[in-house]
């Protein structure tokens, strides 16, 4: 990969975590209001990236639209696994816990809230874990 593409990630996930922020989404008052069903605020976010996604999945298969490369773009199918539950409840627990969820990590640390630095090295840590037990965990 050229330094170039590197810059273009970078600026990329910069433009990302601005507009993450200016959005209220990695604060920590509307993770807990989600959370609690007080406001639609992260629901609707939310549910407008999962459609958003819905449709261009939808757009690249039918139209076989390729990459900026010119490299076709493959949408592997995903079987189902109970192992998938377990890992959903305990993200979703660990979010909940944490107000904070991998995409927002580093620009919450980024807006001066350093303790979501523990948040960050226990990401890893559990990546590390999940890594290392993944054939003993449940298929």
């Amino acid at each position: 990969m050229k330094t170039l593409d590197y810059i273009k990630f970078l600026i990329a996930g910069i433009f990302f975590g601005i507009v993450i922020t200016k959005a209220e989404l990695i604060s920590w008052f509307r993770i807990q209001e989600m959370f609690r069903l007080q406001s639609f605020h992260m629901y609707g976010v939310i549910g407008s990236a999962v459609v958003t996604a819905m449709l261009s999945v939808w757009l690249i298969k039918k139209f076989k639209i390729k990459s900026l490369d010119g490299e076709p773009i493959k949408i592997a199918d995903k079987k189902f696994n109970k192992g998938q539950i377990y890992g959903g409840l305990i993200f979703g627990f660990g979010w909940a816990i944490t107000g904070a969820c991998p995409g927002p990590l580093f620009a919450q640390i980024g807006t001066g809230a350093l303790v979501v630095t523990v948040t960050l090295l226990s990401a890893i840590l559990g990546t590390w874990v999940y890594g290392k037990f993944r054939e003993k965990l449940p298929h």
